[in-house]
């Protein structure tokens, strides 16, 4: 059975492998939601993750699989106090398209009602269409904001903006 957990620091090294095997690499191709094609650097830093799992701001849930292993994971960070963002949500290939991903979207969006979070925002890498569509269907909508990507690259990339009002939900 998969349990939902709230990571801790002695998680996020298996959190970081995780990452970087649903979204950059050939592991990545195994599952329908990655980044592989687009980018080939490092996702994240392990630096990174212990910063978001110790910041009271945020919470970091961790779901383990029947054998214990990590297999998703998602991070919500409080902005100020009723919008919050989301982050980090992944699901490792092998476990794509089972229901995991959904599942762990509405316990993040459970952890930021319970925070006071009325509105999540997210950034989704524009050419990343098909997900931009999952996030739709499960109620966030695109806004007309998009943020530059950090790293420049040829062609460029952007983020698009999505936002859900949980308070609607």
């Amino acid at each position: 059975m998969t349990s939902i957990i709230e990571a801790s620091l002695a998680d996020a090294a298996e959190i970081k492998l995780l990452i970087e095997s649903a979204y950059r690499g050939d592991s990545a191709r195994q599952g329908w939601n990655h980044e592989a094609d687009l980018l080939d650097d490092e996702r994240t830093s392990l630096e990174e993750i212990e910063r978001l799992i110790k910041d009271e701001k945020v919470s970091f849930q961790l779901a383990r699989g029947d054998a214990g292993a990590p297999i998703g994971c998602v991070a919500v960070t409080q902005l100020d106090a009723t919008c919050g963002y989301l982050g980090m949500l992944c699901v490792s290939p092998t476990m794509q398209s089972g229901g995991l991903g959904g599942t762990l979207l509405e316990a993040a969006e459970l952890a930021a009602l319970k925070r006071g979070i009325e509105t999540l925002e997210m950034t989704v890498i524009t050419q990343r269409s098909s997900l931009i569509s999952w996030y739709k269907r499960r109620g966030y909508k695109r806004t007309s904001e998009t943020r530059p990507f950090p790293v420049p690259r040829d062609p460029p990339l952007e983020f698009a903006v999505l936002a859900k009002r949980l308070a609607d939900t």
